[in-house]
């Protein structure tokens, strides 16, 4: 995918006064007349270079990514961490490869970090054509590989958290191998975003290899720090399970996505659509397991609500709807979880 041509002075001018000058309420043409005069009021508040400095690359890297994003929004995705220093020859690597093989099949599409490593294994085994680079620019190791480097879907970010934020907000699950800092600052980034609710549910799966406790050490601390420290709720660990064979991870992936499809706050009501009906039994099971987490009435088959009309695609889903609570994200994950069960059942 090609950059567009640069904007004409004459043709920018235009833009901007069209975009000035809108009076309506489509929501899309809203926010690019708020993009427009944020830009204005940072010259009117005399900012700092530097601060311009970051405000213009920031946002930059964003237009250029949701851009390459942008045809791929209806495939789903999973991110793929682990160490960039992991050999070609090793056990981790060939793991990886088979879990981005997978992938592919299952009709997934990875995001790496576009390195060596764990990075390079998981692309080597979905494909270039189902994989997206998101590297990040680093005076050491983290140079894209030669699998993706001019590949249209590789993206170089200056800065991590606008590089964070599209490894999270692309993905539709997330899949960690053994690694350093950089892997344990992804995971504790999603596992946050899933716990305070700021990202949809989704699942994170842990691999390590048969006979190694890389992860269940990793669990233990979690275990034994923060949940008995009651630093996290229960629930929390939810969000992750541990698993040894690419077989495993890919089948967690697959099978979240069984019955679950995705949700969506509607108001005061959480709308959770479907890829199939439950039966009305399966509903008073939710209810009476996961009464804690709704603030009044019950489960309840709905068709679309008002506000759900920007995703056509998605309104002829069986979907169930109640009045959440907000307070659990842990908890919602664990109802997705029965969700997923339930529907299975026939």
């Amino acid at each position: 995918m090609t950059e567009p041509k640069p904007l004409s002075r004459p043709d920018a001018l235009n833009m901007v006064q069209q975009t000035l000058s809108y009076r309506g309420r489509d929501l899309r043409s809203l926010l690019l007349k708020d993009l427009v005069l944020n830009a204005l009021k940072a010259q009117r508040d005399d900012l700092d270079v530097l601060d311009l400095k970051v405000i213009s690359r920031a946002l930059a890297e964003f237009r250029h990514a949701a851009r390459i994003f942008k045809p791929y929004r209806q495939v789903r995705k999973v991110s793929m961490f682990g160490s960039a220093r992991v050999s070609t020859r090793s056990a981790h690597y060939r793991t990886a490869v088979a879990v981005g093989r997978r992938l592919a099949e299952a009709g997934f599409m990875v995001i790496t970090g576009a390195a060596d490593g764990i990075m390079r294994a998981g692309i080597e085994g979905a494909g270039t054509r189902n994989s997206f680079g998101v590297n990040i620019l680093l005076p050491f190791e983290q140079g894209a590989n030669d699998l993706i480097r001019d590949d249209p879907k590789m993206m170089r970010f200056k800065y991590f958290f606008t590089r964070k934020l599209f490894f999270v907000m692309e993905a539709d699950a997330v899949v960690l191998f053994p690694g350093g800092f950089g892997t344990h600052d992804e995971g504790f980034e999603v596992l946050t975003l899933l716990q305070t609710g700021k990202a949809p549910p989704m699942p994170v799966v842990l691999v390590e290899l048969p006979g190694e406790d890389y992860w269940d050490t990793w669990d233990q601390f979690v275990r034994h720090q923060l949940l008995e420290r009651h630093f996290i709720a229960a629930s929390d660990r939810s969000f992750y399970r541990i698993v040894h064979t690419p077989e495993e991870a890919v089948s967690r992936v697959v099978s979240y996505y069984s019955v679950f499809h995705s949700l969506r706050q509607v108001g005061d009501r959480l709308v959770i659509r479907l890829e199939k009906d439950l039966a009305d039994g399966d509903l008073k099971k939710l209810t009476g397991k996961f009464g804690d987490i709704i603030e009044s009435g019950e489960i309840k088959k709905t068709g679309p609500l008002s506000g759900e009309e920007d995703e056509p695609a998605l309104l002829a889903r069986p979907r169930i709807v109640f009045r959440y609570n907000r307070k659990s994200a842990g908890r919602l994950n664990e109802l997705v979880e029965m969700v997923n069960e339930l529907g299975r059942g026939y």
